[in-house]
């Protein structure tokens, strides 16, 4: 079944953009598209889908001012946040204020069309590229999610993996930078997040930093 999607971003041309390109995928269905939080909030549609994908600055209602309008009328459809800016004050409050994830809009359409799925199934998901300085800074966020306090230590290459995974390269490039194949690499960062006792991706970068493994 495809994920029913609502784009909400206030520059047409990368509005047409964005959704030219998730049209290329069979997987996902724009089902409305929005300038702005008070075109979008007002349209009803918020109830309507399975993912909003919506830039974080925008006229009359942000992205963030948005996501609390939907918290207020207890509205819990998952919100994937697009930007061309890694503020990680930005992140921060957009996480805070309910988002499920966070991508550059230089992203690759294969990792947005990824990170749109793993946010239908309930994931949060934060970009691991987004710079450095954006992942210290997601280092005191107050998203909860479980790990391990003490967890198991990480081999050398796992360690290794680990720091390509943070630079934002998928399983199939890593496997292509180690020679390996990608089920060998996929088998790797399982016993990573196993080790670290997380779930996801982006939540093993985020328990390496706190731990000070990366």
């Amino acid at each position: 079944m495809k994920t029913r999607l609502v784009l909400v971003e206030d520059q047409m041309l990368v509005r047409e953009g964005i959704k030219s390109l998730l049209g290329l995928d069979d997987s996902v269905e724009v089902i409305g598209e929005y300038e702005n939080g008070e075109q979008f909030i007002e349209s009803g549609s918020a109830t309507n889908c399975d993912v909003i994908l919506m830039d974080i600055r925008m006229p009359k209602l942000s992205g963030i001012e948005t996501l609390h309008a939907l918290a207020q009328r207890n509205i819990a459809t998952p919100v994937l946040m697009l930007t061309t800016f890694d503020d990680h004050e930005l992140v921060n409050n957009a996480m805070k204020a309910g988002a499920k994830g966070y991508l550059l809009k230089d992203v690759s359409l294969d990792t947005l069309i990824d990170t749109i799925a793993q946010i239908k199934e309930g994931k949060t998901l934060i970009q691991p590229a987004v710079t450095e300085k954006v992942l210290q800074g997601l280092k005191g966020l107050s998203v909860e999610f479980e790990s391990f306090e003490s967890p198991e230590p990480l081999t050398e290459k796992e360690t290794d993996i680990l720091r390509l995974i943070a630079a934002g390269y998928s399983n199939k490039e890593i496997a292509d930078a180690k020679f390996k194949s990608t089920g060998t690499i996929k088998n790797q960062v399982s016993s990573i997040m196993a080790k670290l006792g997380v779930r996801d991706r982006t939540r093993a970068v985020l328990k390496a930093l706190e731990q000070g493994i990366l």
